[in-house]
């Protein structure tokens, strides 16, 4: 299994956004979806437009915990998808393949992110750089790590601490200051 990184600059994150958004709509509102919900690409991929439009929230069961998860959705998120799905069906996939209404694979999901990171020099990019991008972000803004882990559904402040890369980033830190 590879390890992958969130996007810790928002500078490079805002680049990506908007430089996706003029190239691919599709791709800007899967980045949008997993930056602004902490979703698993395994759930994000099985949204349908009826699942986002004209809602306030996003109403799931996940597939990996069974839970049934209530996500508000951004007001940023929801003007993407207002834009996103305005000639598109109920029924369709929100984040379909070309000319068919099937959701496309993970595999197409981390070739989009390693494409992205390839394009704008970030490295250990994949599926799961949308969920910790989300929570390494709202943990840098508010410091909130209970909120968090309840978010996440982890046992431990560690555990999220280490999955948004926090843990890693204070290690690189303590090895750049130490001098014997």
């Amino acid at each position: 299994m590879n390890f992958v990184e969130p996007i810790r600059d928002a500078d490079v994150f805002h680049d990506i956004q908007a430089t996706i958004k003029k190239e691919n709509l599709r791709n800007y509102v899967l980045i949008m979806t997993g930056t602004y919900t902490g979703l698993r690409i395994s759930d994000i991929l099985k949204l349908k437009v009826k699942d986002v439009t004209d809602k306030k929230y996003i109403d799931i069961r996940e597939k990996k915990t069974g839970k049934r998860n209530l996500i508000e959705i951004n007001p940023e998120l929801r003007q993407a998808y207002k834009e996103y799905c305005i000639d598109m069906n109920q029924e369709d996939y929100l984040f379909r393949k070309i000319n068919k209404n099937k959701a496309i694979s993970r595999t197409m999901a981390w070739k989009i992110m390693k494409e992205i990171g390839d394009r704008f020099g970030v490295e250990n990019l994949g599926t799961h750089t949308l969920r910790k991008t989300f929570g390494f972000h709202y943990y840098k803004k508010t410091g909130d790590i209970a909120t968090l882990m309840q978010m996440y559904n982890h046992s431990k402040e560690s555990i999220t601490l280490k999955y948004i890369g926090i843990t890693q980033d204070k290690m690189n830190q303590a090895r750049r200051d130490f001098k014997i």
